[in-house]
């Protein structure tokens, strides 16, 4: 279980806010669960449903920015997040990536895959390999969108 803790960063110089970060300008996407670490947000990207992140609610650019119980804590929800969507959406793989290059903002994608999705094998950042539009795979699972967010939301509503 998760229990939501204050963050506290280690380093004293890290940053709380940021400027010009669009994740502390936005939310990242629909909101469906928020604590006082992070955010669970659903991600509107049709080819790829229940494209989930889990995004810290304060600036850091990097995971060691975190306490270690802060660090734990935020990794449990991504690994609920993932739990989730292996549950209802069934994907052929679940990709986990924390980039930060282009927003240096601490987040987590947690990216349900499919091996009929255009990018696949490749990230999903990647150039498609194939052109064909939304494979059959993300098609059912956009079915049972609806379903993922609902589990997802009881699970998360479980931790507070």
């Amino acid at each position: 279980m998760i229990v939501t803790s204050q963050a506290s960063a280690p380093n004293a110089d890290a940053p709380q806010a940021a400027q010009d970060c669009i994740l502390c300008e936005t939310p990242g996407g629909e909101v469906l669960w928020a604590g006082e670490l992070a955010r669970v947000v659903l991600v509107d990207e049709a080819a790829y449903p229940g494209f989930t992140r889990v995004i810290c609610q304060r600036h850091a650019k990097e995971m060691t920015d975190l306490s270690a119980p802060d660090r734990t804590e935020l990794m449990n929800l991504v690994w609920l997040v993932e739990s989730v969507q292996r549950a209802v959406l069934s994907p052929d793989k679940v990709n986990v990536a924390a980039l930060g290059n282009m927003v240096p903002h601490l987040h987590w994608h947690v990216i349900p895959r499919w091996r009929d999705d255009a990018c696949f094998p490749d990230a999903i950042w990647a150039p498609a390999r194939r052109k064909d539009g939304v494979g059959e795979g993300a098609e059912r699972a956009g079915t049972r969108l609806a379903a993922y967010v609902e589990a997802l939301r009881t699970r998360l509503s479980q931790l507070a």
